[in-house]
């Protein structure tokens, strides 16, 4: 499995069985709700989330990575999904645990996936989206380089 690190001390990796306990947590806030598309309200939902991410990157058309800090804990995702190898382009998402935000830790895992999406994938074009009732998620795509 691929590692990637940043330039501020954090670790991209994929996706665990045992992280299922630190993705639990993560979904709990309400507001995580629109980060899937379905449930991650219990350890069966945590696993499947993550059975999900393993299996996207297996087929090739989504690469999601945890974002893990010094003691080894995941604070956050950044994933390059919708991967069209016809065009080679993809589509960024990202999100932090509740305790990770403000801290840097969305914009340099995005920052390194970029990196690794055009140079390693060979993508060509990558796309974010943004909701506008999230200026913070704006701020982190500007601050990694994607014009607004």
């Amino acid at each position: 499995m691929d590692e990637l690190t940043t330039p501020e001390g954090f670790l991209l990796r994929g996706w665990l069985p045992s992280d299922a306990s630190a993705v639990l947590h993560a979904f709990a806030p309400p507001e995580m709700d629109r980060q899937t598309d379905r449930p991650v309200d219990d350890m069966a939902g945590a696993l499947a989330w993550i059975g999900d991410r393993t299996r996207e990157r297996g087929a090739r058309t989504g690469y999601s990575w945890a974002v893990v800090g010094e003691e080894g804990e995941p604070l956050g995702c950044v994933a390059v999904d919708a991967v069209n190898r016809i065009h080679d382009t993809g589509w960024i998402s990202y999100w932090t645990t509740g305790t990770a935000r403000g801290q840097g830790v969305a914009t340099a895992g995005v920052r390194a996936l970029a990196r690794w999406a055009f140079g390693e994938l060979g993508l060509y074009r990558l796309e974010v989206g943004h909701r506008t009732d999230n200026p913070a998620s704006c701020r982190v795509a500007e601050r990694s380089g994607f014009a607004l």
